[in-house]
Order: C-alpha cells, then structure tokens, then sequence
C-alpha cells in the first residue's frame, strides 16, 4: 500500500464526458443497477478495463508463462461468476460492463429477495438487513462469490421480512390468478313498460 495522504484513484473519467449518446447510456446503466452516482459506473469500468489488460497481455507472453499465469486469472474470475471454469482468454476480452455490475451484492440481493427498485435493496444493505453467512455486509458494491450466493439471506429482526411477505393487493387484481374469478351481481329486474294513455282532445262548448 501506499502513502495513505498520497492515494491513486480507482476510477478514471470517460474521455468524452459531454458526448450525449453517452451520458444517455451511463443513466440507463445508473439506473437499472441502482447505483449512488457515475462514480461507481466509472470504477466498475476500470476494473474492466483492467481485466481486459491483463488478458490481453497474457497473449503477448512466451507460452510457458502464458500456461502457468492464465490458470490463476481464469481461476479468480470463475470465483466471482465472471467467466466459467473453461474459459479462455477470448471469454474475458468478451466481458461487459453489465457483467461486472451483476456480481454486485446489491444486484443480487434485490433480485434474490424480490425487492421493488435496485435502490430498495441498497437501503437495505446500508442499514444492516442483510447477511452473508453470520456476517453483515453494508457494502453494496461488494462481489459476491459463487459460493456465497446459497448464504445470502435477511437479518431475523428486519422489517423487510414482513414487507416482502405481504401481498399486495393492487398488483394482484390484473394478475392472471384473478382473471377468471366470477364475481357475484345481483339480479338484473327488466322494468316493464307502462301503457301510454292518449290524451283526449279538450271538446269546444256548443254556442
């Protein structure tokens, strides 16, 4: 580690901040995975962009060192559900920022636990809701390893164990269960018509 007042960034600024078609892009992201800001967009990015580096720096090397370093960086990446245990250099060239952002602690969580909105489960998270194991996790950002996932569940005291268990009761009214419910209606009473009575003509008094 290095001097802690003298620290390096993790995360580097796109290089066209000001194009649209990209900003556009970045909020689709921010918003479907949950994130706080494009801060933690830009970190993930360099993190790929990193893994990226390193394979294709594997494919310039001898191939007697490639043999030996290759397993380790397949091994690493299999661990957290970026690649399968038969991928090859190709597969983590492949990779997308959408693949990194799904290994997110909070990416899983909200879709494990069925919460409403990504920022749901980040509140969650936050405040201490949620374990893995006997421990808290309150980072959302944390990757989650394969074998992590099955432990994955909520705190016994949280709240969010009733709010996720109630029904609700607006959403289930258009649900396919309740299509073909027949709802009871009174009987319908045809009123009869009344006869119309012509009016007579008033008769002139005789002169």
């Amino acid at each position: 580690m290095g001097d802690t007042k003298n620290f390096r960034r993790v995360w580097k600024k796109p290089k066209r901040p000001f194009n649209f078609e990209l900003k556009m892009d970045e909020l689709k992201t921010v918003g479907t995975f949950g994130l706080k800001t494009k801060r933690e967009l830009w970190k993930s990015r360099t993190e790929l962009s990193r893994l990226r580096h390193q394979a294709r720096s594997l494919l310039a090397v001898r191939q007697e060192v490639r043999e030996k370093e290759e397993p380790i960086l397949m091994h690493s990446l299999s661990r957290i559900g970026l690649v399968e245990k038969t991928a090859t250099l190709d597969d983590v060239l492949n990779l997308e920022i959408e693949n990194l952002l799904a290994r997110r602690f909070q990416t899983i969580v909200f879709k494990k636990f069925f919460f409403k909105t990504p920022y749901q489960a980040r509140q969650a998270i936050s405040h201490g809701h949620v374990l893995i194991g006997d421990r808290v996790i309150n980072r959302p950002s944390y990757v989650v390893k394969i074998d992590e996932e099955d432990s994955i569940r909520l705190t016994p005291e949280s709240i969010f164990n009733k709010i996720l268990s109630e029904p609700e009761t607006k959403s289930d009214l258009g649900s396919p269960e309740t299509e073909n419910i027949e709802v009871p209606t009174e009987p319908v009473v045809e009123a009869k018509e009344e006869p119309v009575v012509e009016a007579k003509p008033e008769e002139k008094p005789a002169e």
